[in-house]
């Protein structure tokens, strides 16, 4: 059997070993479609897979990766054909299907999109599960009737994946942004994306009041915990806030009070599991909806070889932006 370079997280006693290896092709999982891959991404997901700080992986060996982007090589599925360009996002792959740090991955052809026309493989993974997450996140806000006109939003964990291209997309839908970070070094970095405002993190990281001074009419939230309990109390009437992260906690110390007296609305930002049309609808606005100048000043590259310090990196919050991976 043929092998392929791959990121292998193995069961260890006492925990789990992670390296590069060569992986059996025959023992790729079950699937329609095999595609090459060319190019991943490292998500803060990825980095807790990888580092074992979070229970991720379920079943061993895996290859970590929750994303990737590449070319069919082979399918029996009836959507694609070898030379198609595909992306996948989610659907379990890094955790309990084979992931994206891998020169080839074996998957169901119903968790593919069409890359678009108009943007690479390298640019798709540059935007990555982060970005394409912020596209969700952004999309809900505007559903629910969120507007440049309704007033300054907010996105929390701003320097990181998801809160760079939120603030990117943001501002070019003309939307004025608050960047709330706990690296205030950032901040030009931040203001170069478009945010208006920096706020920095302290500033929403104690005891969440009931109801605070009306501020933002929406918000992007990645932190969870009480910073999302501080933005909740300071949204607008009739506000809402897209939360899509835990790096503060899994908790949420509020009340009722933002829900009750003001109307305030929170959504919940699934990517994993997401429906296709939803996901085929945030790809085609990430094709115009960002700046791809923008995309490239947040984007840094590296080797397939260099993720798994970069996963301890991004754990730590000491990654700036997107990180993308060449794999093939």
């Amino acid at each position: 059997m043929a092998t392929f370079k791959a990121i292998v997280i193995e069961k260890a006693e006492g925990g789990q070993k992670v390296g590069l290896a060569d992986f059996d092709e025959g023992n790729l999982m079950d699937g329609d479609v095999t595609v090459g891959v060319e190019w991943s991404t490292l998500n803060y997901k990825d980095g807790l897979a990888i580092t074992g700080k979070a229970p991720v992986v379920r079943r061993y060996p895996m290859i970590p990766g929750i994303d990737l982007a590449g070319t069919v090589e082979t399918s029996s599925h009836a959507d694609w054909k070898p030379g198609d360009k595909v992306i996948l996002n989610g659907w379990g792959c890094g955790e309990t299907h084979l992931g994206g740090y891998g020169e080839k991955a074996r998957v169901k052809g119903s968790w593919l999109v069409r890359l678009p026309s108009g943007m690479s493989a390298r640019e798709a993974m540059a935007i990555g599960t982060a970005g394409y997450t912020a596209m969700l996140a952004v999309m809900a806000l505007e559903r629910h009737g969120v507007a440049p006109t309704s007033g300054p939003v907010v996105v929390t964990g701003a320097a990181g994946g998801v809160g760079s291209v939120a603030i990117a997309i943001l501002r070019h839908r003309g939307f004025e942004v608050t960047a709330v970070t706990g690296r205030p070094e950032e901040a030009d970095y931040l203001k170069s994306l478009g945010a208006t405002g920096i706020l920095e993190r302290r500033e929403l990281s104690g005891p969440a009041k009931p109801l605070a001074k009306e501020r933002w009419a929406g918000g992007i939230d990645t932190v969870g915990s009480s910073t999302l309990a501080n933005v909740l109390a300071m949204t607008r009437y009739g506000g809402a806030v897209a939360a899509c992260g835990l790096a503060g906690g899994m908790d949420l110390p509020t009340s009722v009070a933002p829900f009750i007296l003001r109307g305030v609305s929170l959504l919940g930002i699934d990517s994993v599991m997401r429906p296709t049309l939803d996901r085929q609808i945030a790809w085609k606005r990430l094709e115009t909806d960002l700046d791809r100048g923008k995309l490239t000043d947040m984007t840094a590259e590296i080797a397939l070889g260099e993720t798994i310090e970069a996963a301890r990196r991004i754990v730590d919050g000491r990654v700036r932006g997107r990180i993308v991976v060449k794999v093939g």
